[in-house]
């Protein structure tokens, strides 16, 4: 059995839809399937519409969050409440060609244990968010040293590899990269990302930066390195200008300038706050880490075992 996770934040207009296309699909293909909805603290009707749908269809049942954990916590849940031999996540504004599935089905069918969706086309997007995209998937890629261009959260699992990812402890987790780090025999699906039908993007620009800096730093230890790097250059800065100012003294021309001094020390300081923001980032994470807390909270169920 094909299990479908589909994370939903206020996504109330696509909810019906999305369900009726997805089955349909998998109907009309002969594969056995389970539709699994994630309300992810949603502030619409997004958990009325899916208790409906899935109330009209057998296919479908829905999780409820007690408050909105972000994405990663919904595709945590869905893999977890997933009972299929192989997981498909996909998103719910059906910019992820629903077609495609088939597509990495069949693949797993023939033996591959990862499918991952790869982007031919990132839609209809800012220059400034398309270059702010590549920027980070090209860090995050040296960073982790995987291959994150053009990555998504649209991708098929094994049960194998869907068991791995849901038994790791970490509290915050980058699907998108940890799915290439397991392993496993893996395989490629092109595709381009469609328009929004309904509704807008629910990633404002903060958001996006946060969600940057987060992955980041749970997925690599590269920030830290740049503390060593800053201080390495202020080592050599302050040689350089050790060596100036003695040999200055010693032929008799004293290093001059009250605004030397303050260079100097403005840019000692800011490599210092700097170094300490990013220990203090990574302790935070750590905090976060060592309490243990669960990824999410479900305060409702619907469906079959309602």
């Amino acid at each position: 059995m094909l299990s479908v996770v589909i994370p939903a934040y206020n996504e109330a207009a696509m909810i019906p839809k999305t369900a009726a296309v997805i089955d349909g699909l998998l109907e009309d293909n002969g594969i056995d399937h389970e539709i699994v909805f994630i309300d992810d603290g949603s502030t619409d009707r997004t958990w009325e519409l899916i208790k409906a749908t899935a109330a009209s269809l057998p296919s479908v049942r829905g999780v409820q969050f007690s408050r909105n954990f972000g994405k990663e916590g919904a595709i945590m849940a869905g893999l977890t409440e997933a009972r299929g031999d192989c997981a498909v996540v996909i998103d719910c504004d059906l910019q992820h060609p629903p077609e495609k599935i088939i597509e990495m089905y069949r693949l797993w069918e023939e033996g591959y244990e990862v499918i991952e969706g790869k982007k031919d086309d990132r839609g209809k997007e800012s220059a400034a968010h398309e270059f702010a995209a590549k920027t980070f998937y090209n860090l995050i890629s040296r960073a982790a040293k995987i291959d994150m261009q053009d990555a998504s959260d649209f991708k098929l699992l094994d049960r194998k590899a869907v068991d791995v990812i849901i038994n790791m402890r970490e509290r915050n987790m980058f699907f998108r990269a940890l799915s290439s780090w397991v392993g496993f025999k893996t395989a490629t699906v092109r595709y381009e990302v469609r328009s929004r039908e309904v509704g807008e993007s629910k990633w404002s620009g903060l958001a996006l930066v946060r969600y940057a800096l987060s992955n980041i730093s749970s997925f690599s230890t590269a920030p830290m390195q740049i503390v060593t790097i800053l201080g390495v250059l202020m080592f050599i800065a302050s040689v350089v200008l050790g060596v100036t100012a003695l040999t200055q003294k010693i032929i008799g021309k004293a290093l001059e300038g009250f605004t030397t001094v303050i260079l100097i020390e403005l840019f000692s300081g800011s490599v210092l706050m700097m170094s300490l923001g990013i220990i203090g980032y990574y302790i935070a994470r750590i905090y976060e880490e060592i309490k243990d807390r669960p990824r999410y909270i479900i305060s409702g169920r619907c469906g079959e075992e309602e």
